[in-house]
């Protein structure tokens, strides 16, 4: 059975200051990784576009600062309730632009940003904005015009991460979704202006990094930059920022360790880390890639993964029994390819997948999903962030080189710990990660996200964190 539930696709437009704006140098097409055929475009977006949406976002900016706060959170609770009400067709929309499998997206790329939203509000009403500190009274202010850049991989849920807190801080917007997966941008800027959004405060520029992101990190009336992406163009992001002085938060790339200890629940452990490993067709960043598993105990734990691994059945993203879809694209499954041969050539064991297309699917940016065992912890499929459903085994002593292994990766997003309750909580606090999970402990949005080392700059995402990273801080003096 197949879903597919899009309504006509508007004509490629930015949106600037309320409402739709055509660009004028040219369209990017939107290609449907299953088919590899084109069915959108959006707008090649310049330098120029973004100066008139900055220049909306900063004339809006005074208004909207000074919006009563009840009035920002009934705003935000508005869209999230517009949102709801096209989840139908924003699941389908990125199942066609992106190639997540229909029944994932209703969840988590149709779902999440809804949730994502109506907590920051929750969040807003109870937030501390003035507090006492001695004589001083410490107020938390809106910052300013703020430039989110968003990756592919969850186009509705990356824009909602960083527009909720933003809006709700008193922020005005200019966003750059990718150019890969653009479409959903527009049906939140629609559902903002029904909710009541004032005209300029949320704007969309669609283009490549080169032109739109680089306009946006530069630009001198832009107060902070929002990124997430790779760790290589965040550092380009960064450097950019630094002539103007402006406030970046980046939230990069990964390469998360499951680590399973000797008393582990085993086969929970195994079924939870493989799910991670190829959740979104293994295009997350902080999927656990990495399984750390008792030397003595891998051929064990690679019977349970094979097992496991029949329940994913690769096809069309729109068919209701698809566990996994297409990569974004053709250019990212040859990526992915090169590093499952990589892995071939260094000597790991293939288990299962490897290089090359799945049987009966000739054409669509389809791979095989693939697991390695006696993978090297310094190898390259262990060290680089593959984003695909590639999941590398690797063998480990003893505890202590458990941990070493896991903090051995210029990356610290995330993890997981799976074993008896205090032992694994013991072993959880020596990783060197921002989040991690113990024994499958529950996704909370109300936790900071955010990641150690080449994962990040600091910041967070998510709950009150990210909140005060969207705001000033001022002490008046008493």
């Amino acid at each position: 059975m197949t879903s597919t539930v899009i309504t006509q696709i508007p004509a490629p437009a930015h949106w600037i200051d309320g409402r739709p704006v055509p660009g004028d140098s040219g369209d990017i097409e939107v290609i449907d990784p299953a088919t590899g055929r084109s069915f959108a475009a959006v707008p090649a977006g310049t330098a120029a576009d973004v100066d008139a949406a900055v220049g909306a976002a900063r004339k809006a900016f005074r208004g909207w600062a000074a919006t009563d706060l009840a009035e920002r959170v009934a705003v935000v609770r508005r869209i999230a309730d517009e949102l709801d009400h096209r989840s139908q067709e924003i699941a389908a929309t990125i199942t066609a632009e992106l190639g997540s499998p229909i029944a994932e997206s209703r969840i988590a790329q149709a779902g999440m940003p809804v949730a994502l939203a109506r907590a920051f509000a929750d969040i807003a009403e109870d937030f501390p904005w003035e507090q006492r500190v001695g004589n001083s009274l410490v107020v938390r202010e809106p910052l300013g015009v703020v430039g989110a850049i968003t990756p592919w991989n969850f186009p509705l849920n990356q824009v909602m991460s960083k527009v909720a807190p933003g809006l709700l801080a008193g922020n005005t917007m200019v966003v750059k979704p990718s150019e890969i997966t653009p479409l959903t941008a527009r049906i939140l800027a629609e559902a903002a202006a029904t909710a009541g959004l004032p005209d300029g405060v949320l704007n969309i520029v669609h283009g490549v990094g080169a032109a739109v992101g680089a306009a946006i990190t530069s630009h001198p009336d832009v107060d902070m930059v929002a990124f997430t992406g790779s760790t290589a163009v965040g550092k380009h992001v960064a450097a950019s920022a630094a002539d103007t002085v402006k406030r970046v938060s980046l939230e990069l790339g990964g390469k998360s360790a499951s680590v399973i200890l000797e008393d582990a629940d085993l086969p929970t452990a195994v079924a939870q880390s493989l799910a991670s490993a190829w959740f979104n067709n293994g295009q997350v960043c902080a999927a656990w890639t990495r399984l750390l598993v008792p030397a003595a105990r891998q051929s064990e734990v690679l019977d349970l993964l094979v097992t496991a691994a029949q329940h994913y059945h690769v096809g069309d993203p729109t068919d209701e029994a698809t566990r996994l879809g297409p990569l974004v694209s053709e250019a990212q499954r040859r990526r992915v390819e090169a590093y499952v041969e990589r892995g071939i050539a260094d000597g790991a064991t293939l288990v299962m997948g490897g290089p090359h297309r799945p049987e009966g699917l000739k054409t669509g940016a389809y791979i095989r999903p693939t697991i390695f065992a006696d993978v090297d912890p310094d190898s390259v499929i262990a060290q680089d962030e593959i984003f695909g459903p590639v999941l590398s085994v690797i063998p480990y002593a003893d505890e202590e080189q458990a941990v070493e292994i896991a903090n051995n990766s210029v990356y610290g997003l995330h993890g997981a710990v799976f074993g008896r309750q205090d032992r694994a909580l013991a072993v959880a606090r020596r990783l060197r990660t921002g989040q991690v999970d113990v024994n499958g402990g529950q996704y909370n949005l109300l936790a900071p996200f955010g990641g150690y080392k080449q994962s990040g700059n600091g910041g967070r995402e998510f709950g009150r964190f990210s909140l005060e990273e969207n705001l000033e801080t001022k002490a008046i003096q008493l």
